[in-house]
């Protein structure tokens, strides 16, 4: 297939081009700066200025946005919310206007959708957001997005939940542990819908290839936990002890609005994944972190 990868050089997207390769697939990577990385016959970076000139596409994958760590000031939400919707919809704009328009779109999304709940469990049958911030932006970039599927294109939204790999949020999670100082974060009540980064590109495939999959996809893994369930986990993966708590006024301090990442949290299980025959890799947070710290 040829697929076109926008946000190709992040975390995911590197891990995702790699995957593609190895399938056999021509992939080419949208960037603000192509001439920082070294093309190839299988993979080719291209700039937004040259996007017209592609041989015609099978799919696109949409991975674009603004990181969500960092003090949410004002400029700072801007930029959360415009760099989804804009790239969004000048992906949309350019499958409208190509003659042969790619049969999937699966663009990235967030679990933040649900918005926050101690009790309440969410799958994709939930269709009403939550009102937090976050809820909001997954809104518009999931409307966003549903403009392909006007045009006929099967589209489909990953909702990823907290990815655990030797990129992102892990390592921050692990510091403290890592400076036997780990313990769980503000009450350890607030469920933790994770999932492991080769879930997380087997699920893209997934979604690549199902036909059958469209709308909202939960990119989590079937078993969520708490905060205080998954930092034990952690420290034991570590082998470090958990004894510390982060309290919740400290983390509201330091991050400000942005401390809802880590205090708040949702349980969302992946019912659209495993409907349709997904087997996960990593089912387990146990098996996961293992993994990733090689123990």
């Amino acid at each position: 297939m040829n697929i076109l990868i926008s946000g190709g050089t992040g975390f995911v997207g590197k891990k995702l081009t790699k995957a593609l390769l190895q399938k056999g697939n021509q992939v080419f990577i949208l960037t603000r700066s192509p001439q920082q990385h070294a093309s190839t016959s299988d993979i080719q970076y291209i700039s937004w200025e040259s996007i017209h000139g592609l041989p015609a596409l099978d799919a696109v994958v949409n991975l674009a946005g603004e990181s969500l760590f960092g003090r949410w000031t004002s400029a700072k939400k801007e930029k959360i919310l415009a760099s989804r919707i804009n790239v969004t919809e000048a992906l949309v704009s350019f499958i409208k206007e190509s003659k042969q328009k790619p049969k999937v779109l699966v663009n990235a999304s967030a679990i933040g959708f649900y918005g926050t709940s101690k009790q309440a469990t969410f799958t994709e049958n939930i269709t009403t957001p939550g009102s937090d911030f976050l809820a909001q932006v997954v809104q518009q970039w999931e409307n966003a997005a549903s403009q392909a599927e006007n045009l006929g294109v099967r589209t489909v939204y990953a909702r990823f939940g907290v990815i655990l790999g030797n990129e992102g949020s892990l390592p921050l999670m692990a510091l403290p542990f890592r400076l036997f100082a780990g313990g769980k974060v503000g009450s350890g009540e607030q469920w933790m819908s994770w999932v492991h980064i080769d879930d997380v590109i087997g699920l893209i495939q997934f979604a690549l290839e199902q036909n059958q999959v469209r709308g909202p996809l939960n990119v989590t893994a079937p078993h969520p936990l708490r905060n205080e369930e998954l930092s034990k986990e952690l420290a034991t993966a570590l082998n470090r002890p958990y004894w510390l708590p982060a309290p919740s006024f400290a983390l509201k301090l330091m991050l400000g609005k942005m401390s809802t990442l880590v205090l708040d949290g949702q349980k969302v299980l992946p019912a659209v994944a495993e409907e349709h025959g997904y087997t996960f890799q990593y089912p387990y947070v146990r098996s996961a972190l293992q993994a990733i710290f090689g123990k």
